[in-house]
């Protein structure tokens, strides 16, 4: 009698989390500027998705001619976003833009339009990724590559205040989350395999976000992602 209990107990369990299984990670990336008055919406709005998933915001270049200029933004991340735009066959790039997992992009203050690819994104299969620190920097470990792929690394500041005094948010302060202060290609990984490197960082990295992406090469679809947060997280 108690083995078949015990036997009806571990189906009902088994059964409970193949109706919930894990959700993978998911990264959102918003392109944006200090300089342009339609940003702040969609920088508050990364802010309260960042708890629920692996967020990036990625401050573009070209707004710095409107009177403004934003101090985290940097040409890598306006290559990064025209990169994006002719991957989705847009005439431009603009702000603010969301992109989630390289799939779908839209404009970043579209509330309901990110939960919708977010929750598409979560199913999606992906390779598992392993991040530890290390004393020379971030261990890497990647298992499992749905398809071959770039791996990339980023570092982030966990979050940043800026008093603007010109351009379109003049006399606001303004927010941010996850401010990526650079973003590079550390190797690649073929489909079914894996990777595994010790990756040096700056020594100021110790107080930010580490995040490692897998994402097809032309920066199309992201097969996984992961983060270290900051210690003060």
């Amino acid at each position: 009698m108690l083995r078949n209990l015990f036997l009806v107990a571990t189906c009902i369990a088994l059964s409970a989390v193949a109706a919930d299984p894990v959700k993978m990670p998911v990264l959102v990336e918003l392109f944006t500027s200090e300089g342009c008055s339609s940003c702040p919406p969609a920088d508050r709005h990364l802010q309260q998705l960042d708890p629920q998933v692996i967020v990036l915001s990625e401050h573009v270049d070209y707004w710095d001619r409107q009177g403004w200029k934003d101090k985290f933004s940097s040409p890598a991340f306006t290559e990064r976003q025209e990169v994006y735009a002719r991957e989705f066959g847009l005439d431009s790039p603009y702000t603010p833009q969301m992109v989630v997992d390289g799939a779908a992009q839209f404009t970043g203050g579209d509330i309901r339009r990110a939960a919708v690819e977010i929750d598409k994104a979560t199913d999606r299969a992906k390779a598992s990724i392993f991040l530890a620190r290390s004393t020379s920097g971030v261990q890497v470990q990647i298992e499992g590559a749905p398809h071959d792929a770039e791996v990339w690394l980023v570092v982030a500041d966990n979050g940043a205040y800026t008093k603007v005094t010109a351009g379109e948010n003049k006399g606001r302060t303004l927010g941010h989350v996850a401010v990526v202060r650079s973003i590079r290609k550390i190797g690649a990984v073929k489909r079914g395999g894996g990777f595994a490197r010790v990756v040096e960082l700056p020594s100021n990295a110790a107080g930010q976000r580490i995040v490692v992406f897998v994402q097809e090469a032309g920066q199309a679809r992201v097969y996984g992602a992961a983060m270290l947060p900051s210690p003060e997280i």
